[in-house]
């Protein structure tokens, strides 16, 4: 699978921002496969396909051209807590459903179902926590990259600021997901 073109396919009438998806991705694959690298018994168990992880974390934020953001070109109409899913209805469209749910499930430290329905998010109703070993690895380094600051390490420090924000059961699963990718 050719991810360049399919993020050509959506991104190529928008320069600027195809620019800032394909740096990102490309730091969260790279971070995502360096992961791997260090847990190389996955591999060897079968845990984790590492093409595909690189594929899915290419695409992962393939979504955010339908949502408004200005400050990184993004000019939809949707909230941007809706790129996840968004992303995720693009790539099942285009036959890649594995890819859609790392697309789907990787904001944050994932989102349930119980807070999608208590904050009133702007998502369909349903989990979007992250499942399989390769969503987790994918989620996890996201969370290291910022599309708004695209040569800068956000700070471990940092992450968990942003993360514990938004309440103590997502840092909970920011907590395994670290232990996990450690």
């Amino acid at each position: 699978m050719d991810y360049t073109k399919l993020i050509d396919k959506y991104y190529a009438a928008h320069p600027a921002l195809r620019d800032i998806l394909f740096t990102h991705s490309r730091q969260v694959a790279d971070r995502a496969l360096a992961i791997i690298d260090a847990h190389p018994q996955w591999e060897q168990q079968g845990l984790v396909d590492r093409q595909f992880v690189e594929e899915a974390a290419m695409l992962h934020d393939i979504g955010i051209i339908f949502c408004n953001a200005p400050n990184i070109h993004c000019h939809g109409q949707h909230k941007y807590i809706e790129h996840g899913y968004l992303g995720a209805e693009l790539l099942r469209a285009e036959g890649l459903p594995k890819h859609a749910l790392v697309a789907e499930r990787h904001t944050g430290a994932g989102i349930t179902l119980e807070q999608v329905l208590r904050e009133e998010l702007p998502i369909p109703e349903r989990d979007y926590c992250p499942q399989s070993l390769e969503e987790k690895i994918i989620c996890y380094a996201d969370k290291f990259y910022s599309k708004s600051h695209l040569n800068e390490e956000v700070p471990l420090e940092k992450i968990k600021y942003n993360i514990w924000k938004y309440g103590h059961e997502g840092y909970q699963r920011w907590q395994a997901l670290e232990a996990l990718c450690k």
